[in-house]
């Protein structure tokens, strides 16, 4: 089993910054993406952000993040990061951190990961 703990949310001016960490824990981990999606009231979850956890970690963005969000990660901890800049109402969500343990070609499909964490809560208030 694989546990993944996000942190670092919380409520933020439009504008503002917000570092969203995940930490993930298990016997055997070994991802192969790490991912993070979100979900805001009465919309469907979706893709926000991933980032390949090994080789040259490649990274992969939502149109209406890139630009101002980043995420990184720290093999040796076991840590995946989301930094978020000139955050915007329209980012106020649940966001999710989660783990795909196979390669899968699009690393956008939520479907393909395999573990979630239990998700924290972003608000940006205009």
């Amino acid at each position: 089993q694989v546990q993944l703990v996000e942190s670092g949310g919380g409520l933020v001016q439009a504008g503002g910054s917000l570092r969203l960490s995940c930490v993930a824990s298990g016997r055997t981990f070994r991802s192969v993406t790490m991912g993070w999606f979100r979900q805001a009231p009465g919309k469907e979850r979706e893709f926000v952000s991933a980032i390949r956890w090994k080789g040259d970690s490649i990274t992969y963005y939502a149109d209406s993040v890139k630009g101002r969000f980043t995420i990184s990660r720290d093999n040796a901890k076991n840590m995946v990061y989301l930094q978020m800049n000139s955050l915007k109402p329209e980012d106020t969500a649940i966001y999710y951190c989660a783990a795909d343990m196979e390669y899968s070609r699009d690393p956008t499909r939520s479907y393909d990961y395999n573990y979630w964490g239990q998700g924290i809560q972003v608000t940006v208030s205009s």
